[in-house]
């Protein structure tokens, strides 16, 4: 049996069984907030319960690292949208201690992509074309200042509403203890 037939097999008695009813929300957020978080799996149940979040509490945006590439990117849009449409009021950066971006090599990457078929020369048609394939896959250092560069780059969007707090917290992976990094209290424009 494959992943997949396990899954539409467990599915069909979610469904079946109406499993889904406890889990009934709207599309709004109910406390109000975008989270914009890693995708480590350690956080998938441990974040929400952490910060005490059930289902429909809050906007969940996962992406490696928590980082903000480009500002214009899906992630920059999803917590836009989520401001604008979706009526949350503040944003969430949170990254983790031990987070594999912070260990990433992107050579190793790279030579990881060409040993499951990728052609090797498509990465000098990628340079030429402007495409940093080691800035885009870029990983940190330092997740504090991996959260604070990201809460930079959300707070100072041209689209950004400056009232909206941006707040930065890194998480321990093993107990879901959060640090305070940025107080998006502190910096919203009252104006």
């Amino acid at each position: 049996m494959t992943i997949l037939s396990e899954i539409i097999t467990y599915n069909k008695e979610f469904v079946n069984e109406k499993k889904f009813e406890e889990y009934a929300t709207t599309k709004f957020p109910d406390k109000r907030i975008v989270i914009l978080t890693c995708m480590d799996t350690r956080l998938t149940e441990l974040l929400p319960k952490a910060m005490n979040l059930k289902n429909g509490d809050a906007k969940i945006i996962k992406s490696a690292g928590a980082i903000v590439t480009h500002p214009f990117g899906g992630i920059m849009r999803s917590i836009l949208i989520a401001l604008y449409e979706l009526q949350a009021d503040e944003v969430y950066i949170i990254g983790h201690h031990d987070c594999g971006m912070s260990s990433i090599d992107t050579e190793k990457i790279i030579g990881k992509m060409v040993n499951r078929g990728v052609d090797k020369n498509l990465f000098k048609t990628l340079q030429y074309s402007g495409i940093d394939m080691t800035d885009w896959l870029r990983g940190f250092n330092d997740v504090t200042e991996s959260v604070k560069r990201s809460v930079d780059q959300v707070r100072n969007h041209p689209l950004m509403d400056r009232k909206v707090p941006v707040h930065g917290l890194v998480a321990h992976p093993d107990t879901g203890l959060l640090d305070i990094i940025v107080n998006g209290y502190d910096s919203i424009d009252e104006n």
